[in-house]
């Protein structure tokens, strides 16, 4: 991300260092675990997007670097939460808080990290971006919940499937590029545009993990991932949609009670290749981005811009 790096580079640089002032605690297990985070943090995708939304919008200023830690702290927050739900032990390829420090301790790190965005945008009057956050936060459990809901039945129609996402997976990103142009210039109108930019992009994003589970981009990654944990992902969706009886309650059988068995798993994934639910997911991947660049061609060409349109084709192309 070339370009991204030419237009936002000094700023992200500044944030990496405000960023970890934020997380600092005179508690030093807390501060030890803190360390550990920043150390093994993840490409800041969702700061990217805020400074660039307020690029676009109006300009970066000091609100912007705040609304950036906010999402930052958030988003790490509900990693570090998830990790114990979903009992996992590695996070992008290293131990996880919890499998380091017990899930009891995860837990409180979570809350503190939390409690430290709250802080900073209470503390500095930032109340409408704090709002728009906590609307994603929100939103996320929301979302986690309806999957869990609909998973014990596998009776996720696509609605519910775009529903699921649109809360779970968009909310956040969209809550980054909304916060981020209300930064700019504390306009309502321009972070609402912002905001449904960037759930587009959101879906988009999440049917590109979708797509991952079929082993789309030969990257060496093991598929089916998501049938195992019985994840009614897009191309699965459309794939019983469009199944005759058998071939339904078969697909069905397996996915509730065979999704560790490597070679029915297999079976599945061949199904939905069969079927056409790769091209349907993909054809609705492309849709989305093109509906968000559509937005984000209603600002005038500039470097932001471009480096914006950068961004997006990142997140639809990236192969992992």
């Amino acid at each position: 991300m070339e370009l991204v790096n030419k237009v936002i580079g000094a700023e992200l640089s500044l944030f990496e260092k405000k960023f970890t002032e934020s997380v600092k605690s005179t508690n030093p297990l807390l501060d030890r675990i803190m360390r550990f985070i920043i150390r093994r943090k993840g490409k800041q995708m969702r700061p990217m997007f805020v400074f660039l939304s307020a690029s676009i919008a109006g300009g970066i200023n000091d609100v912007s670097y705040r609304a950036a830690s906010l999402i930052e702290l958030l988003h790490t927050a509900t990693l570090v939460h998830d990790d114990v739900v979903d009992d996992s032990m590695k996070r992008r390829g290293f131990f996880s808080i919890n499998a380091l420090w017990k899930n009891k301790i995860a837990v409180l790190v979570g809350d503190y990290l939390l409690s430290k965005g709250l802080l900073l945008s209470i503390d500095n009057g930032d109340y409408k971006i704090l709002q728009i956050t906590s609307r994603a936060v929100k939103e996320m459990s929301e979302g986690e919940l309806l999957q869990m809901e609909k998973a014990r039945k596998l009776d996720i129609d696509e609605a519910v499937y775009f529903e699921i996402i649109r809360a779970k997976t968009a909310s956040l990103l969209s809550s980054a590029c909304a916060a981020g142009a209300y930064s700019a210039n504390a306009d309502e109108a321009a972070a609402d545009k912002f905001r449904s930019f960037g759930e587009k992009v959101g879906i988009a994003f999440q049917i590109k993990d979708d797509l991952f589970d079929y082993g789309q981009d030969n990257i060496g990654k093991p598929t089916g991932i998501d049938i195992k944990e019985k994840k009614m992902t897009l191309p699965l969706i459309y794939t019983l949609n469009n199944a005759d009886t058998a071939t339904k309650r078969k697909i069905i059988y397996i996915v509730k009670n065979n999704s560790t068995d490597r070679a029915k798993v297999n079976e599945v994934i061949a199904y939905v290749q069969k079927s056409g639910g790769i091209e349907y997911a993909a054809g609705k991947m492309m849709q989305y981005k093109q509906d968000a660049l559509d937005i984000l061609h209603s600002y005038p060409d500039s470097p932001a811009r471009q480096a914006m349109e950068e961004l997006v084709n990142y997140v639809i192309d990236r192969k992992y």
